[in-house]
């Protein structure tokens, strides 16, 4: 099974850590999250790994290739320029018909094989993994019509939303609605998807998730993965 992590990016939410380390080797405890995904992904069952690099893409060579652990092959693809979430699957050489993708910055205790199962059971082109945020206003929300009449009034409210989780299966047919060479992000893939009436499925899920791109969430990353070491590392 093949997987790809996505390990390019900037990570500007994270600063000043990040103008030294890329994300993907930020710790949570005493490893690198890409260490802690990496165990994930060879404990259900994936054996080609491709990191996709970027920013301080030497780093991350140079972590690497001093591990020992895990039987996967582990290779490489590199960016020149920002292609955004989805242009960098171009690059990629030997792309399976089906392939896991995700970003290299978040924890969670996803089994990544019962998505990809989910996947292929929907003959899906894209399932996406989803985690439902809980957003609240700190504020009375007025609603009024065209007169300015008020016409509801409710006190600091709490919105649920389905959040893409940055882990999807895909088919190798997306990069048709992909252009070669230009940045190209998930958003504008599921623009793409979606108005094309493609078979797109969410895939929800409820138990362990946070994007250590976020400051509030890698804080909480570093005490959750501490109590729940064995959970993640199996």
């Amino acid at each position: 099974m093949q997987a790809i992590i996505l390990a390019g990016g900037r990570g500007r939410r994270l600063r000043p850590y990040t103008t030294v380390l890329p994300k993907p080797l930020m710790p949570v405890g005493e490893y690198p999250i890409l260490e802690v995904i990496l165990r994930q992904l060879e404990r259900y069952g994936f054996d080609d790994i491709v990191i996709s690099t970027g920013y301080l893409a030497e780093l991350i060579h140079a972590f690497l290739a001093n591990r020992k652990e895990g039987g996967a092959r582990i290779r490489y693809s590199h960016e020149e320029e920002p292609l955004g979430t989805i242009g960098p699957l171009h690059l990629i050489e030997n792309l399976e018909n089906t392939f896991l993708v995700m970003n290299g910055d978040i924890l969670t205790d996803m089994d990544f094989s019962a998505l990809l199962q989910a996947h292929r059971k929907r003959s899906a082109i894209a399932t996406i993994a989803t985690f439902q945020r809980d957003v609240k206003v700190d504020f009375g929300v007025l609603e009024h019509d065209a007169a300015q009449r008020i016409r509801a009034f409710r006190e600091k409210p709490l919105f649920h939303f389905a959040v893409s989780m940055g882990v999807y299966v895909f088919q190798a047919e997306i990069l048709d609605f992909v252009p070669h060479g230009k940045p190209f992000g998930f958003d504008d893939l599921m623009y793409a998807l979606v108005d094309r009436n493609a078979d797109v499925f969410a895939y929800p899920y409820t138990g362990k998730w946070l994007d250590i791109g976020r400051p509030d969430d890698y804080e909480q990353s570093i005490e959750e993965f501490e109590t729940n070491r064995q959970m993640y590392l199996g």
